[in-house]
């Protein structure tokens, strides 16, 4: 720090941070608590803060986040009597905040209004600088990163506590930028100009303080190109100095602590023991088992055995979650013996020629400057180059995606950056490696190439197996949507200066070849897209049945459909755009062609657009096959369907294709004779058996062994569930008014558990009527009420939120019914609106039931009830993580007591009481017990 002390001693820094009655200052929300801390040579100097009279009262909410009261305020001076001392600490300072467009706008909104000018400066926003600085940390908030660098916190979200770590944090960054390589503070502050807050001139003091002192490059790193990166390191392999390896004794050394797990030592010796008789095993695990252990020691215990095993996740957090924790306590423990390797697609991956060109673009669009910069500082770090280890704003996922990696056009000995590739080291490793950990999606996509990704390997273990069968059909299925062509499209726009065609054609005039231009071209393609999708959302309005008060409907291409005159209209449009599209592949694969023959005339940047276009091409190459699939070719064992929002059409219309049954693809995939594997879930069995899994994978009860292992937790004693008898029955009353009825439920039951509950929805319409009908009513103004969908932030993030307030509530749909990890008092009480069947009338669920019927087959028990049973079990496991949890859980849905079907799903879960009481009897008992 002595060094970073230089660079900012000429400068006063005023760290500021506020406490409001809101969020806008243009709707009369007020100052309640100010604070500044004053920095001088590098060190905090003065502390300052005041609470402030906001003249309104402090709302409910605000006193829940922050702990003020209108007590606290009431008697505090008002703005306009403390801004005389604000102004003269602010005094030729530079103005720090953690989001400065939230402070500094309140701050000279109160300062207009106590008759003073508003404040101008520098400022530095410390949210933006973290970004730029650590450009992988899951969130940029101050309790986060506060507790990232464990820095003092103590009170987060008042305003001299927040002031202070803010201050913290900042002398923080500043040391840490001042660590970085020259070359990459050079390029960090050029490209920083078009940032929000003046960390220019942040970057151009310690530029100035570093050369005057120059060292040696870290011994980590080296510069390539003007960039400075981390050095890739191959692990040596060690040799075995354990001799064959017992599972228990293995994991007494591996975890500090180990406490005996019979039934995650019966999962390991289950899977070896198929796998020694080369069988498949599919093992259900309940929660608490160690179920990451029970799929990683097998693997270990292979590889000393000299065999490669593939162990599959369902996304790419859970593979990211194996890497960082299980996994790298094994390969300390096991001294480098097993080697490990992540595998990913091709576009994890950043493809350096491209990103190395986009340095030389002077972009000035927000997003694509603050992306270029963050990756400026992740490749010191990064030793994989895999880009979901950022954190991205979605403006920067869309500029991710044009230098990601896809593979090579021109010779990938003529890029320069070819022997630094991250994705080449990665594919390297893999094949180098004991176990590749790697996702569904991969494994399923991996099956469409002629070149797999993936080695050669002996054993496959699939994690959260079931959800296996709808991963591979979304991959091998088909999807379009307007949006999508529609951006494509704009990228061959002629008239734009950044555009594909247009880069191709300043590589075409360097590499002195001769091209047609395509003006009339590209407007009659634009053309017909945007007619045939107008006529297809002219036959989706004409003919979905509408639903009251649903804006989201789909509608089935059925084979008489198929027949009509109105469809064959639409598929002859889309035939024309086809032909449209088709000539522009034909062009731009002629423009490549005569490129890669004149290659040797192209420069770097030249070579990396074309390398772009080549990315684009093969994606127009796949719509293209997606068009044929959908409106030209037919085919029976296809289910097609159009999907839109009634309020903006063609806008928001997908056409979407899935195979009807892919057992059989399942089976030769992934459940190959050759090939043991292993499929693993906590929730794969329907009233204790695993056929409806067998049915959907192929698989027979002779080619797989099965093995039940239950949960450990004593749910008798952790759970009570009850069932409110006073609810209508669901199919006796209105959507609307079965909103009014839980509404009422909710609110008195959030009052009993003092919040700390998760409601789960099968529809996010049913979700959102609910949340705006307690919105309007106030009958939860004393909750914070989080709402997928509705708040803002991914489903962590909510998660993350939702823990943080004593008196919460969550609000879910969909990915919230499983994946999501509570644990202890945070979460009390789960709610289940109504059982998780799904629609009837959706197009694949439609249809399998067609066939079931055809065949005398009762499509209900088979195909809607196990669908509905294993959400239902997977929105339970929800409740009760850890063997000290307690909670409640309530079904609204009165089917699961009064429907003959309902003991399916009651007979699911470990054995419990049903409770059916009213009201009044739930909350003496919840109150009584929790």
């Amino acid at each position: 720090m002595k060094k970073a002390v230089k660079v900012m001693e000429s400068k006063k820094i005023a760290v500021v941070d506020i406490e409001t009655t809101g969020n806008s200052v243009k709707k009369g929300d007020r100052i309640i608590q100010i604070a500044i801390v004053l920095i001088e040579n590098n060190q905090i100097v003065e502390t300052w803060s005041s609470f402030v009279n906001p003249m309104q009262p402090v709302p409910v909410f605000i006193t829940e986040l922050t702990g003020i009261t209108n007590q606290d305020v009431t008697t505090a001076p008002s703005f306009e009597q403390i801004a005389p001392e604000v102004l003269s600490k602010l005094e030729g300072a530079v103005f720090v905040a953690h989001n400065i467009h939230f402070d500094l706008p309140f701050l000279n909104g109160e300062l207009h209004l106590a008759g003073f000018n508003s404040w101008s400066g520098l400022v530095l926003d410390t949210v933006e600088l973290s970004r730029v600085l650590l450009p992988t940390v899951g969130s940029f908030k101050l309790t986060d990163l506060t507790a990232d660098f464990e820095l003092d916190h103590d009170r987060p979200h008042q305003a001299d506590s927040d002031a202070l770590a803010t201050a913290q944090l900042f002398l923080s960054l500043v040391s840490k930028a001042f660590t970085m390589p020259l070359v990459t503070l050079e390029r960090l502050a050029k490209e920083s100009v078009y940032l929000k807050s003046d960390i220019q001139v942040l970057f151009n003091h310690l530029i100035t303080a570093k050369k005057q002192k120059l060292e040696d490059l870290p011994g980590h790193l080296e510069v390539y190109r003007g960039i400075a990166i981390r050095k890739k390191v191959r692990p040596d392999r060690k040799t075995d100095q354990y001799g064959p390896l017992d599972a228990e004794s293995f994991l007494k050394q591996l975890l500090p602590g180990y406490v005996k797990r019979d039934a995650q030592l019966k999962m390991i010796h289950h899977i070896l023991h198929s796998f020694e008789q080369k069988k498949h095993a599919v093992i259900e695990a309940g929660t608490g088992i160690g179920k990451t252990h029970g799929l990683l020691i097998p693997a270990v215990i292979k590889a000393r055995e000299g065999h490669k095993t593939v162990i599959t996740t369902h996304t790419l957090h859970q593979q990211a979650q194996m890497q960082d924790n299980a996994i790298r306590d094994i390969q300390h423990l096991l001294d480098g013996s097993v080697r490990f390797a992540v595998l990913k697609g091709k576009s994890n991956y950043i493809h350096m020629m491209k990103y190395d060109q986009s340095l030389q673009e002077d972009d000035s669009q927000y997003d694509i400057v603050l992306t270029k910069m963050q990756i400026l500082t992740w490749l010191t770090e990064t030793e994989t180059g895999d880009g979901d280890e950022l954190n991205l704003t979605g403006g920067g996922l869309l500029f991710w995606n044009r230098i990601s990696h896809n593979g090579w056009f021109l010779n990938r000995e003529e890029d320069p950056w070819e022997k630094y590739d991250y994705f080449a080291w990665s594919v390297s490793l893999a094949k180098e490696a004991d176990v590749i950990i790697t996702n569904h999606s991969l494994l399923a996509s991996d099956q469409l190439k002629d070149q797999k990704l993936l080695p050669d390997y002996h054993y496959l273990m699939i994690d959260e197996a079931h959800h296996l069968e709808e991963v591979s059909r979304k991959q091998w299925g088909v999807q379009l949507d307007f949006m999508k062509i529609k951006f494509a499209i704009g990228q061959l726009s002629p008239s734009s200066g950044d555009s594909i065609y247009t880069r191709l054609q300043a590589a075409a005039r360097k590499a002195g070849v001769s091209i047609a231009k395509a003006e009339v071209e590209f407007d009659r393609l634009n053309e017909e897209a945007d007619a045939s999708f107008h006529q297809l959302g002219t036959w989706f309005k004409a003919n979905v049945k509408r639903k009251p008060g649903v804006q989201k409907h789909m509608l089935a291409l059925d084979p008489d459909v198929k027949e009509s005159r109105d469809w064959l209209k639409i598929a002859y449009a889309f035939e024309r755009f086809l032909a449209e599209m088709k000539n522009w592949r034909n062009t731009l694969e002629t423009m490549l062609d005569q490129l890669r023959k004149n290659r040797s005339k192209l420069t770097d940047k030249h070579k990396a657009d074309v390398e772009e276009a080549y990315a684009f091409l093969q994606e127009w190459h796949e719509m293209i096959e997606m068009i044929r699939n959908l409106f030209i070719r037919s085919s029976d064992h296809l289910v097609i369907w159009a999907e839109g929002d009634m309020r903006s059409i063609p806008g928001s219309l997908t056409m979407s294709a899935r195979e009807i049954d892919i057992s059989r693809k399942i089976k030769s995939a992934f459940f190959k004779d050759e090939i043991p594997a292993a499929a693993v879930s906590a929730t794969i069995t329907v009233n204790n058996s695993f056929q409806y899994f067998m049915h959907a994978t192929g698989l027979t009860h002779s080619s797989a062994d099965c093995l039940t292992l239950t949960s450990p937790f004593d749910y008798q004693k952790q759970v009570r569930l009850m069932v409110p008898g006073d609810l209508p029955d669901i199919k006796a009353v209105s959507p609307e008014e079965y909103v009014e009825w839980i509404t009422s439920h909710l609110s008195v039951i959030a009052e009993a558990t003092a919040g700390r509950m998760l409601v789960l929805f099968t529809s996010h319409e049913m979700l959102r009527n609910t949340y705006e009908l307690i919105k309007e009513s106030n009958l939860m103004e004393d909750f914070v009420l989080i709402a997928q969908g509705i708040t803002a932030g991914s489903r962590a993030k909510l998660s993350k939120n939702f823990q943080k307030f004593d008196k919460a509530v969550l609000f879910g749909t969909s990915s919230f019914w499983e994946g999501l990890d509570i644990p202890g008092e945070n979460l009390s009480c789960l709610i289940m609106v109504r059982l998780p069947f799904s629609p009837p009338d959706e197009p694949l669920i439609r249809t399998q039931w067609e066939i079931a019927k055809a065949n005398n087959r009762n499509p209900f028990n088979e195909i809607s009830l196990p669908k509905a049973v294993l959400r239902f079990r997977q929105g339970f496991g929800r409740l009760i993580r850890h063997e000290q949890d307690r909670g409640v859980f309530i079904v609204f849905d009165r089917r699961i007591t009064t429907a003959s079907y309902g003991r399916a799903f009651t007979d699911s879960i470990p054995a419990i009481k049903v409770e059916e009481r009213n009201l009044d009897s739930i909350i003496d008992e919840i109150e009584h017990w929790l």
